[in-house]
């Protein structure tokens, strides 16, 4: 989320959450933006049951899941197909098909797809079978993933379908290296902490994206080092900076304040530092290639910078890739990385190095205190330092910078992040694919002797009281709203796997709240001022609608449901009363959620037909929204 300062949602001069028929009328879409989508149809109680195990033929056992393929490429093809098909459902409005097959006409390529239904979700996480192409004769190969991409492609008519078809193929690609690796190596690694542990999870990826695992630009090799899904590790590469180009703020405060320079010193410990310069950890595979970049290379011409080279422990990816943690250190790092992964090339801006020390600061002025006395088992991991390079004139040197991020967990803390929490991966001692999550409720029925779908129950309540109550509080409290998706959400469990609390992470995901700039400004005069993080209250309704609600909370149902672990209405009808009661704490969410018969949704693929970098631009249009329909309204 990088916001500008920037025009209401979709034009309307006025938010839309108290109970009309939508935040956008039937068929709006985010001018000049977003492909024209139909309008979305009434929600249908039929249409939201969850759709029986359709695998196999009555009287049959169910058939093997495609994830489960013994071959790791056919099983990689299997998730991505899947993807793509959950992500065409959606951002198409598809209904609900009367059988058991869907099938999806493509007009421009003269053809459709006929696609078994094995679960239909009332929140988009479906499970589907191989598709096949209509008409096409007995014993025809199903299609395959980069077929049904290519098919999307000229349905789409954007000049980013031959991009789509390239990335499906590598985040295949690298998916199946990470099946065929952990199937060989099942086992979580022995210095691996309780949140490493879940940062390496995520071998899938987000189950509606088109690409969740593309990574443009990582060999063979430098995938196998670099990502977390193969547990990789490696030292920092370090450049010694003049110190007359450094920039930094600090405002650390735990264990006593410290400046940037200061906590990086014992990882830096024994570098051979030229006088008056100041160490800088990079990612390695950025050092590569930011000593190409002219900027840098005058740089390095004119004694400026000086290449020391790779240093120091080994540090561990964690699921954003460019995020690095070592069990035990004070700190984390988050680094810029130029990879393209997912949508976005993921370098920081400064803007985003200001916004993280902006809100620790925020936070310190006796809010954060507030808070936790209404919510003590929440918190947001603080991004309270950086450190960065500008050029002679001033010019910030993109690229060559680093976030140092509080590391609150130690060995015990059982933190995981929801997206890692509802992977399914392979498993020591079992066949098939399996998620933490299922091996929690599993152990709770077996322990408490209930079903497995009143454990469930019981664990989401849980949930929305420990992780989602606190993240409306501080919008109602402080107007600010948080892009609490599920990579950015981590709940804590207790020793028997319940939720008893929650961290936010990620310094680019905040939403100041327009209406509410004179309160922020007197509880932090200048805030905003460099960060850029003020937002117009449509936007950031629709935003937070779709990241807290629609990503995070119904995502983490659709988890349930498709994992066969609780039938979806029931989490639907807890959700439903746990936003009637929380209405009362001020933030629009719970109403909007309630409210609206349509709600905005961020269209993953869509955005990938377009091109667009989500970290680049205005957040109003940063990203493709369609309308879907709300499966909480009645």
């Amino acid at each position: 989320m990088n916001p500008t300062p920037a025009s209401e949602a979709d034009g309307h001069g006025t938010p839309q959450h108290r109970g009309q028929d939508g935040p956008a009328a039937p068929g709006t879409v985010e001018a000049t933006t977003v492909p024209r989508q139909k309008s979305p149809r009434d929600p249908d109680p039929a249409a939201y049951a969850p759709g029986p195990d359709l695998r196999a033929p009555a009287g049959q056992g169910p058939a093997p899941d495609p994830l489960d393929d013994p071959d790791p490429l056919r099983a990689a093809d299997a998730a991505g197909t899947e993807s793509l098909l959950r992500c065409w459902t959606r951002e198409s409005d598809l209904p609900r098909p009367a059988g058991d097959t869907l099938r999806i006409p493509f007009p421009a390529s003269g053809t459709a797809l006929l696609v078994p239904v094995h679960y239909w979700s009332a929140t988009g996480t479906h499970r589907f079978g191989p598709p096949v192409l209509e008409n096409a004769p007995a014993g025809a190969p199903h299609a395959d993933a980069a077929t049904v991409a290519v098919l999307i492609g000229r349905e789409g008519g954007e000049s980013g379908a031959g991009d789509l078809v390239g990335r499906v193929a590598d985040s295949v690609r690298h998916t199946a290296g990470f099946i065929d690796q952990r199937r060989r190596n099942p086992a979580d690694p022995a210095e691996a902490d309780l949140f490493l542990t879940a940062e390496q999870s995520l071998l899938l990826g987000h189950p509606l994206h088109p690409t969740p695992k593309s990574r443009e630009g990582l060999s063979e090799a430098e995938s196998r080092r670099y990502s977390p899904e193969l547990h990789g590790s490696f030292p920092l590469h370090w450049f010694a900076v003049d110190r007359s180009l450094v920039a930094t703020d600090s405002a650390w405060t735990e264990g006593g304040p410290a400046t940037a320079d200061e906590l990086l010193a014992p990882h830096a410990e024994g570098l051979a530092l030229p006088p008056g310069t100041v160490a800088v950890p990079v990612h390695p595979w950025q050092a590569a290639d930011l000593i190409h970049r002219p900027q840098v290379r005058a740089l390095a011409d004119t004694g400026l910078l000086h290449d020391l080279g790779p240093h120091g422990e080994p540090w561990h990816p964690t699921s954003s890739i460019r995020t690095v943690h070592r069990p035990g250190a004070r700190v984390m790092l988050k680094l810029s990385l130029g990879v393209r992964i997912t949508n976005s090339r993921r370098e920081n801006l400064r803007k985003e190095l200001h916004r993280g020390v902006e809100v620790h600061r925020l936070l310190s002025t006796g809010l954060a205190e507030r808070w936790q006395r209404e919510h003590p088992g929440f918190d947001v991991v603080r991004d309270p330092a950086w450190l960065a390079v500008d050029d002679p004139e001033g010019a910030p040197v993109t690229g060559l910078d680093v976030v140092l991020r509080h590391n609150p967990f130690g060995p015990g803390d059982d933190a995981a992040c929801i997206a890692g929490l509802t992977a399914e991966r392979p498993r020591p001692g079992r066949p098939g694919m399996r998620s933490r999550l299922a091996e929690v409720v599993s152990g709770l029925a077996a322990r408490s002797g209930r079903g497995a779908g009143a454990v469930s129950t019981e664990w989401f309540r849980r949930y929305l009281h420990h992780v989602v109550r606190p993240v409306l509080w501080l919008d109602a409290h402080a107007g600010v709203a948080l892009e609490a998706h599920q990579q950015n959400t981590l709940v804590l469990l207790d020793p028997d796997g319940w939720p008893v609390g929650g961290r936010y992470r990620d310094n680019q995901g905040y939403y100041f709240r327009d209406s509410r700039r004179d309160e922020l400004e007197r509880r932090l005069p200048g805030i905003g001022a460099v960060s850029d993080t003020f937002v117009s209250d449509p936007v950031t309704d629709e935003r937070f609608a779709y990241y807290l609600g629609i990503n995070n909370v119904l995502g983490l149902i659709g988890a349930f449901g498709a994992q066969r672990l609780a039938d979806e209405r029931e989490l639907l009808t807890v959700l439903s009363d746990f936003l009637t009661e929380t209405a009362e704490l001020g933030s629009p969410l719970p109403a909007y959620l309630l409210q609206n018969r349509q709600l905005r949704c961020k269209a993953n693929l869509l955005t990938r037909l377009h091109g667009l970098d989500e970290l680049v631009g205005p957040v109003d249009t940063q990203s493709v929204y369609v309308t879907i329909a709300n499966p909480l309204y009645s």
